[in-house]
């Protein structure tokens, strides 16, 4: 989502678009740029300086191309846009921090501060930036500062701060989503702008001439991505198959995946959602089955005093889906043994943060804990050998 601070300048001629959703920044200074130099200007009127560093000198090189565009005039007269395109330097990184680097980016801070030409535009955009530095915070004095961040998938509820950007490119395609289609295309492709919008052009391609999208069409063509993966360890956890679950693990875990992440976003949502799910559905004897709108419909209908902790969407209505998920799959634990799992992954994670145990050793342990059989599941009856009889 975009966050547009105050500006002392409204109007100024510096704008400047970065977060770590890459994709949505370079998106909105491309439109900016096309907006402020006409078609029939594109070749005279537009200069674009790559910021792909390699290392210092290299980022002092791109600063330096980028004040010398700022400071020439067009040739043949007009208006001119410098634009400084996915800068990589600008952010707490060895290239970022070097004293060459820092100059540089001093040099033009400086210029900025004196003040462009009325005829020359300055269009930033970076997926990096420290914003504790001084560039950042007078950026935001001098001209127009855009944040694109992208959604943090180890905090609850951040399906349905996607659901909705999803659903508007897809009308954008002339794509709609089938009930429930929606909700597991962005559970199983997470958060990332690009991989969405290259798993809907894929999807939209797939549908052909239907023009709607079935749960069924989601899972046959939406690749395993990172947070496909995610959710599948999350699936493995509730279906109590600890082989897969430790799998799924160890393979992100080598990919270079940190523990307490996976801990955040695949195990601690899924047993939470779980408890959620099997509270709600015992004490309001709400029904379980595979008709989603009925199920959302009571829940819906319960007092604001029994759903005020469960996650919601942007509208401040309740996200029905992931608990319809979670109620479909609590079956196999109990209340307690949830209650349990919840306190164990806390446990988990104070033995990440403050020891210095394997993380593997960690999650397994914990995985296997969650999974256990019951305490109180009586084991199978002895009975004595037919050789000792």
């Amino acid at each position: 989502m975009a966050k547009k601070p105050a500006s002392n300048a409204a109007k100024s001629n510096i704008h400047a678009f970065v977060g770590t959703d890459e994709a949505k920044g370079k998106e909105a200074a491309l439109k900016l740029s096309r907006e402020l130099v006409p078609p029939d200007n594109a070749d005279f009127g537009l200069e674009v300086v790559s910021g792909q560093a390699d290392n210092s000198d290299h980022a002092a090189r791109i600063v330096s191309e980028t004040i010398q565009a700022l400071q020439t005039l067009p040739f043949f007269g007009g208006d001119k846009v410098v634009w400084l395109q996915g800068a990589n330097f600008l952010g707490d990184s060895v290239t970022g921090r070097a004293s060459a680097t820092l100059e540089a980016v001093e040099a033009l801070t400086s210029v900025l501060e004196a003040g462009l030409p009325g005829e020359v535009q300055f269009i930033l955009n970076a997926s990096e930036i420290d914003k504790r530095r001084s560039f950042y915070k007078k950026l935001g004095k001098m001209g127009h500062v855009e944040v694109f961040d992208k959604v943090d998938i180890s905090r609850e509820g951040w399906e349905t701060k996607v659901m909705g950007e999803v659903a508007a490119r897809a009308r954008e395609l002339g794509l709609k989503f089938e009930n429930g289609a929606l909700e597991r295309f962005v559970l199983l492709v997470g958060a990332d702008t690009r991989q969405l919008e290259s798993e809907l052009e894929k999807l939209y391609l797939y549908t052909g001439g239907k023009k709607s999208a079935s749960i069924e069409d989601v899972r046959a063509i939406v690749a395993s991505t990172h947070a496909g993966v995610i959710f599948e360890i999350g699936d493995a956890i509730a279906q109590r198959n600890l082989k897969l679950a430790l799998e799924l693990v160890d393979t992100q875990l080598r990919r270079g995946e940190n523990a307490i992440g996976l801990l955040l976003a695949a195990v601690v949502p899924r047993v939470r959602s779980m408890l959620q799910a099997k509270d709600i559905v015992e004490r309001h004897r709400l029904s379980a089955g595979r008709n989603y709108r009925q199920f959302e419909s009571e829940v819906n209908r319960l007092p604001e005093t029994e759903t005020a902790h469960l996650p919601r969407k942007k509208d401040g209505g309740i996200s029905c889906y992931p608990l319809f998920l979670a109620a479909q799959q609590c079956g196999r634990f109990t209340l307690p043994e949830l209650k349990d799992a919840l306190d164990a992954c806390l446990r988990a994670n104070l033995r990440l943060v403050t020891t210095q145990l394997d993380p593997r050793l960690v999650l397994h342990q914990l995985i296997a804990q969650i999974l256990a059989k019951p305490a109180n599941q009586k084991p199978p009856a002895r009975t004595t050998p037919a050789w000792r009889r």
